[in-house]
């Protein structure tokens, strides 16, 4: 069977919307069928359309020949490098995700992806329990990825990034001149519907063509910041789906998550993890910056 997990951001999708979500090239009426004849399994049941999804809960696809066109249409991403761990406590695993490379399984990410990565690693360890991620990085975003060791540490992990109490801090570079700092609250599609989405930017560096900025988070939309930035005229450098432009010179769009901060729910201990800029990014940057 083919296996997907429930990130934290996503206990309040439906099991339709959460399927259509990962297997986006399946039709809404196909996924709907397979619900309904019970081929899905969630956990130890069967998931059917009122399943109230939760962080960390596996969901098993059956394994036909039209869900692997779907999963496998495109070919994977083929990506050997370890998994470099930037904090490991009893509940909680933070590990660097290089860019291009998929959270989870999905289309042209079935075999490939930093969750079987991390999977992989734990069982080289000898170690036996789940382990799943809580939120979310864009394929094309490098960064820090939280997961949850265990349902408790899933849940609990979880429960702190729907509660907006996960500090996260982006580094970008836009194109053309930003003022020093401003904020951007915009509505942003999530779901079928507008809603509220707010980010901080401060100018670090900046020229007439380009702007390297620091952005906070303050709500969790998908391409937030993508799409808040192309909106005001500023769209990121690589970032073709929303209007940047890629050089020949820049392998990828220039978006890095810098910086984890939260209290850990099971400690009360402050973590904070920082990710540097990747080389692939730095070397795009003018040398005097």
């Amino acid at each position: 069977m083919y296996k997907l997990s429930v990130a934290a951001n996503e206990v309040k999708l439906s099991p339709l919307e959460f399927l259509q979500r990962h297997i986006s090239a399946a039709s809404r009426s196909y996924l709907r069928q397979l619900l309904k004849r019970g081929k899905i399994l969630a956990g130890d049941g069967v998931l059917t359309e009122s399943t109230v999804l939760s962080a960390g809960m596996e969901i098993q696809l059956p394994h036909s020949g039209r869900i692997r066109e779907f999963l496998e249409g495109c070919k994977g991403e083929c990506c050997t490098d370890p998994v470099v761990i930037l904090y490991e406590s009893r509940e909680i695993l933070i590990v660097d995700k290089p860019a291009g490379v998929a959270i989870h399984a999905g289309v042209g990410h079935e075999q490939y992806n930093l969750t079987t990565q991390v999977e992989a690693m734990l069982a080289q360890r000898g170690s036996h329990f789940s382990c799943s991620p809580v939120h979310r990085l864009d394929v094309g975003t490098s960064g820090p990825v939280l997961f949850g060791k265990g349902k408790k540490g899933c849940s609990e992990l979880g429960k702190i990034f729907m509660q907006h109490e996960v500090e996260k801090n982006y580094l970008a570079l836009v194109q053309g001149r930003l003022p020093g700092s401003g904020m951007l609250c915009s509505p942003v599609e999530a779901k079928g519907k507008k809603r509220e989405a707010t980010t901080a930017f401060k100018a670090l560096q900046r020229s007439d063509e380009m702007s390297l900025i620091e952005l906070t988070l303050y709500s969790g939309r998908q391409h937030q910041i993508r799409r808040q930035l192309s909106d005001i005229g500023h769209p990121l450098f690589g970032d073709r789906r929303y209007g940047g432009q890629l050089p020949p010179t820049l392998e990828r769009m220039f978006l890095h998550c810098c910086r984890l901060a939260f209290v850990d729910p099971f400690s009360g201990v402050m973590v904070e993890i920082e990710s540097p800029l990747p080389g692939s990014l730095k070397s795009f940057l003018p040398k005097d910056w």
